[in-house]
């Protein structure tokens, strides 16, 4: 089975690295594609797969055909290699916005596709994929699929009427969690912390936060709750988030991001 990846950017490397390092395929089983020989000499040189300028090429030997262009680009990418893609390749779409009709009709034939919306903790192993497919799939496709999805995280199957929202909640929002750590560190900066200490401390708290809530499978509020003594610090530093709007505020955030992915 070969795979093929049109677009070498940091997703797809976060897709090659998990592919490689779980050993779902070998660097023989994969090619990819990009715009710069600048890219594809640091893809060869760090997963030793093979790689080309040409798109054609990759689309003319994938069984599983990985599009990680950027959004605007599909229109531009797909009409050079709708004509090379084996009749039946898995198409995998990583693209936000771009929906199974819109990706059918630039194809402007039947098509097997699949679309995920991976997130860039991909990078280090702890990436959150929102997956959906059009009628064409079948099971055993969509194991294939979920499998090279799952080596770099967690993934879900969902419809594609929440694809916006997968964008918003777990797209976006790594964005906005660096916010919080820089936020939380400039606090600990300000009571005296050193910031390279500060950063290490604030990042393991939301970490060792997020995996605790993981891994009991208890409601945040819950957990909240534990933290929060009668009369101690944390329900102090509660009480001024709420004042400061900061549930309404993180939600507006999503809310946002989900409109904008619909319009892209």
């Amino acid at each position: 089975m070969k795979i093929g990846f049109i677009g070498l950017g940091n997703m797809a490397k976060a897709m090659i690295g998990g592919m490689l390092s779980k050993e779902i395929a070998s660097k023989e089983d994969i090619i990819g594609s990009a715009k710069t020989q600048t890219t594809l000499t640091d893809i060869e040189a760090k997963y030793g797969i093979e790689t080309t300028l040409d798109n054609s090429r990759v689309a003319q030997q994938a069984d599983i055909l990985i599009l990680a262009v950027k959004p605007q680009f599909f229109s531009e990418v797909i009409p050079g290699i709708r004509e090379k893609v084996k009749e039946d390749a898995l198409i995998i779409s990583i693209a936000a916005g771009r929906t199974i009709a819109d990706i059918e009709s630039l194809f402007g034939r039947e098509i097997k596709l699949v679309r995920c919306m991976p997130n860039t903790p991909a990078l280090v192993g702890a990436g959150c994929t929102g997956v959906c497919r059009n009628e064409k799939v079948s099971e055993e496709d969509m194991t294939k699929c979920m499998e090279l999805m799952e080596s770099f995280g967690i993934a879900q199957e969902v419809p594609e009427r929440l694809m916006d929202a997968v964008s918003g909640v777990s797209g976006c929002s790594p964005a906005y969690v660096f916010m919080f750590l820089e936020a939380l560190a400039d606090g600990a900066v300000e009571a005296g912390m050193q910031r390279k200490q500060a950063y290490t401390f604030a990042a393991q708290a939301v970490m060792g936060s997020a995996r605790l809530m993981l891994e009991t499978g208890k409601h945040p509020g819950e957990l909240k709750d534990m933290v929060t003594s009668p009369a101690g610090t944390t329900i102090e530093g509660v009480r001024v988030l709420e004042e400061k709007g900061f549930r309404g505020a993180v939600i507006d955030a999503v809310k946002a991001s989900v409109e904008k992915n619909k319009n892209m």
